[in-house]
């Protein structure tokens, strides 16, 4: 598999909007990881992802589900089957891994 394989490469959208590409590298359960590549979109969302990093680092995990929320209810996560129902997502620079659960309904 190559990193440009369109199986690997997953999309956080806010509407219609490509925020940035997952370039899944490596899938150990049950998170999978990979490369980050952002989009301009991006700058209008990292500070949360930093926050939300910064809140597990300390780990102060209820102030974490709150600011993760955020997160969850702007953006969507895309698999190449489609959006998933639910996902927690970390992004640290270019790297993100991240867990999902379920294709949406649509």
């Amino acid at each position: 598999m190559t990193d440009l394989d369109p199986d690997r490469v997953w999309r956080l959208m806010h509407g219609s909007t490509l925020v940035g590409t997952v370039h899944v590298e490596d899938s150990p359960m049950p998170w999978l990881r990979g490369r980050f590549v952002p989009e301009p979109a991006f700058s209008l969302f990292k500070s949360w992802f930093d926050e939300a990093n910064a809140l597990v680092e300390a780990e102060e995990f209820e102030r974490f589900d709150d600011a993760y929320d955020r997160i969850e209810d702007a953006l969507t996560l895309v698999s190449p089957s489609g959006p998933v129902a639910d996902f927690l997502l970390h992004i640290d620079q270019d790297r993100a891994w991240f867990r999902w659960d379920g294709i949406a309904a649509e």
